[in-house]
């Protein structure tokens, strides 16, 4: 390799060499996505690998920001009644060209359309194909919300809505509704090859998919007539690296130009080294124990406090995260949100109280349960086994027993979706910078019969507050509504809150255009290696 690569600078001369290796970039990254089909997953690494490089929306948020503008709309209007939204759509965007689909057209109305209905309608032919479902869109109730999508023309599409939703917009713009081509759908079912939309993915975004090897790698090219105007990458690749002490490794030798969420206790370290910058964010997140109340006892409220009680939450902070790189969660979302209920009382650490509410609730000597997590770590768990026996360790002192059950993510997310678990760690990163996206998709109700309400909690008076709250334009109304399901939420205490960390993505110092995203995805399109 040594010898290639000194022929080729001889050949080509510095300023060259350093062109050519300019139009790859190769990120280290956690985990392998689950699949390309965006709306049918609602993991961080699947969102990178597929919202951002293969797909857009309608709307779509401003790199860095909460902000929403025109995405493959040019412009949208708004009924004055808030149940009627109309969208321009940008003409002439090209969907990807590959070895396996040639599109015949641009993207177009019917594009949109099918996008949405295959989500929304259980008659369409697309609907019971998805072997996923829809987490998305099942757990913010989609169908019910959605009247109809309609095609007025080539370009232009009016989505009615059943009642008003005051994040609509903001939902829009989530990955979810990534925008597929209804051409190439047609195609696959004609051919019966359906599962292609998900392996085979074709989007509209600034990079084409060439092959992804699961739990190795995922490669890139730039989509050539991607309507923003061609990456300045030509390849981009996700190598899968789980352990975050071995993605730093590969990008000191230069294997990789980004290695997302390095350990907070690390770094101090690469913050030293000449050729690195770190750069850091305090994103939407929260990292939370989840108790799923359909397994007894967790199903008595006593006994979830006193859990919540038994965990020492500042030894937990210091010991995964160091000091100053994350504050204590109360709240389901973070104190920086609009509507966060300052006065809400955190369990604060009292074993000897947690003792007490389990003899309160018929369990004096305690019990059995387990204790589910991932293998590796994550932005938002730096050491998921570590995590898992501080708890363990902490609900020891109070009499319960409790079993680390570590596997793959992936595994995770499908076997915890199923109910399978007594407790488990996750983590969320808000979609779109509205409260509502920490608390209807992963505690309504309807989230808890799509699995993606980990705690399998439904209380009607709180989805009534979510219900009220989104149904008014109005900022002062709504804050006032979730800070009484806070309030509510912390009563019930269906989540042991853990923390709101700091996330780390180190680069090389020749990485220009990155840009951290407070809603936990990241974006390359920009990116350039000098």
């Amino acid at each position: 390799m040594k010898r290639t690569a000194l022929a080729l600078w001889a050949g080509m001369g510095l300023l060259s060499l350093n062109a050519y290796a300019a139009k790859t970039l190769t990120v280290c990254t956690e985990n392998s996505p689950q699949g390309f089909d965006i709306a049918q997953y609602d993991a961080i690494v699947t969102m990178d690998a597929s919202m951002e490089p293969l797909y857009n929306r309608l709307v779509e948020f401003e790199r860095g920001t909460t902000k929403v503008v025109p995405g493959l709309a040019d412009s949208w209007e708004i009924s004055p009644d808030g149940l009627t939204y109309t969208f321009k759509l940008h003409k002439g965007v090209q969907f990807h060209s590959t070895d396996y689909f040639k599109p015949t057209r641009p993207m177009n109305a019917d594009d949109v359309v099918f996008s949405f209905q295959r989500m929304i309608d259980p008659n369409h032919p697309w609907h019971k194909l998805a072997k996923a479902g829809f987490p998305y869109a099942e757990s913010m109730e989609f169908s019910k919300l959605v009247k109809s999508v309609e095609k007025l023309d080539d370009y232009t599409v009016r989505l009615t809505l059943n009642r008003p939703e005051a994040p609509m917009i903001a939902n829009l713009a989530m990955g979810f509704a990534s925008i597929f081509s209804a051409e190439y759908a047609a195609q696959l079912l004609k051919d019966n090859r359906s599962e292609d939309l998900n392996s085979k993915p074709i989007g509209t975004g600034p990079f084409i998919l060439k092959r992804y090897e699961k739990d190795a790698q995922v490669r890139y090219v730039a989509h050539p007539t991607y309507f923003r105007g061609r990456a300045k990458l030509d390849n981009l690749i996700f190598a899968i690296t789980t352990d975050p002490i071995v993605r730093m490794q590969k990008l000191k030798a230069n294997e990789c130009q980004i290695a997302l969420y390095p350990k907070p206790t690390e770094v101090p370290v690469l913050k030293e080294d000449p050729n690195l910058r770190v750069v850091s964010m305090n994103q939407l997140n929260i990292s939370y124990l989840a108790f799923n109340v359909e397994h007894k006892p967790l199903n008595n409220k006593l006994v979830r406090q006193a859990l919540s009680h038994a965990v020492d939450k500042q030894s937990y902070i210091k010991a995964l995260f160091g000091v100053g790189n994350a504050i204590p969660a109360v709240n389901p979302f973070p104190p920086s949100m609009w509507g966060y209920n300052k006065s809400t009382k955190d369990y604060e650490y009292n074993p000897e109280k947690a003792k007490e509410l389990l003899a309160k609730a018929g369990y004096p000597n305690g019990f059995d349960l387990t204790i589910w997590t991932r293998i590796g770590g994550a932005s938002n768990l730096p050491n998921a086994k570590l995590a898992a026996e501080m708890v363990q360790a902490d609900w020891k002192k109070i009499g319960v027993n409790a079993t680390i059950q570590q596997l793959e993510w992936g595994e995770v997310l499908k076997r915890t979706r199923k109910g399978e678990h007594d407790t488990m760690f996750i983590g969320w990163t808000g979609d779109n910078g509205d409260p509502d996206n920490f608390m209807t998709p992963i505690l309504s109700c309807q989230a808890a019969q799509s699995g993606d309400n980990r705690a399998r909690w439904c209380n009607q008076e709180f989805d009534t507050l979510l219900d009220k709250a989104k149904a008014t334009s109005n900022v002062r109304q709504r804050t006032q509504l979730y800070e009484a399901a806070q309030k509510l939420f912390k009563e019930e205490a269906p989540w042991l809150t853990l923390v709101h960390p700091s996330v780390f993505v180190a680069t090389r110092k020749n990485v220009s255009g990155y840009v951290m995203n407070p809603l936990g995805t990241n974006n390359y399109y920009k990116v350039t290696v000098q």
